[in-house]
């Protein structure tokens, strides 16, 4: 097949099978009920678009003198009117309840993060008995848990997006939104700000760890472990260079807030 319109349909639909931002390849609840209602509106919409061409085609060529003004009305009536309005009632009637948010509880996962140009600035738990666990550029989350995103932006307007885990949500300075998500299963995925937020927008993706709970817990305690640090020559670097106008590092007189910590 020599049509070069075909291949580029092709190529178009391979784009969305990359197992690490797409959101054909799921590992969210949220995302798997997006890409389900998804599909049914396309099979609705695909078969309202069929009666549609149906009708004109039977119109067109029915003979002259077939078609009387009253059955044609009738047709239209049925096939033009009642039966997509059936069809989008029935549509909507099952995306409204896959529309709420999840459910939340006390004992949830807190993630707050904050979009800088151009980076994320990752807490842990902020509002929990212990200190916050600071983290940049990476999201790590517990496999079958509910995690609670706290998101908000210091700058400019953000857009949070992890494709295979659960749908967009704008980061407005001054604001705090919430997205509530439950991963499905583990493995390494990508995130991204879906908001044009200035000329280095492209460098504001991040990874996104989804680990089976007793790992997330282990690293959790052990992240907060290596917050006590000690002298070498890294630290000496660190300090010569002045990387502390920018940076922090927990267990140090370093606190800027600048930059990524870097603990």
């Amino acid at each position: 097949m020599r049509n070069p319109w075909f291949w580029l349909l092709v190529l178009a639909g391979l784009t969305a099978c990359n197992a690490e931002q797409s959101t054909l390849h799921v590992f969210g609840a949220e995302a798997r009920a997006v890409r389900q209602m998804a599909l049914l509106l396309t099979i609705g919409a695909a078969v309202i678009v069929t009666i549609m061409v149906v009708l004109y085609v039977r119109a067109v060529r029915a003979p002259e003198g077939k078609l009387s003004h009253d059955r044609g009305m009738r047709m239209v009536l049925w096939m033009g009117a009642i039966g997509p309005t059936l069809i989008l009632t029935a549509l909507l009637i099952y995306a409204l309840p896959a529309m709420r948010p999840r459910a939340t509880a006390p004992g949830d996962l807190v993630v707050r993060v904050d979009g800088e140009q151009f980076w994320w600035r990752v807490a842990y738990d902020p509002a929990g008995d212990l200190s916050p666990l600071l983290s940049a550029n990476e999201v790590r989350i517990p496999v079958g848990r509910t995690v609670v995103f706290e998101l908000t932006a210091r700058d400019v307007i953000h857009s949070f997006w992890i494709p295979g885990l659960a749908g967009k949500m704008d980061m407005i300075p001054g604001r705090t939104n919430r997205l509530v998500v439950q991963a499905e299963k583990s493995g390494r995925y990508r995130g991204v700000c879906a908001e044009f937020c200035g000329l280095s927008h492209a460098l504001m993706a991040f990874d996104v760890i989804a680990m089976e709970p007793a790992a997330f817990d282990a690293w959790l305690n052990d992240a907060r472990a290596a917050s006590r640090t000690s002298g070498g020559p890294g630290a000496e670097a660190f300090d010569r260079r002045g990387c502390g106008a920018c940076h922090a590092i927990a267990g140090t007189a370093h606190d800027a807030t600048i930059g990524p910590d870097l603990t």
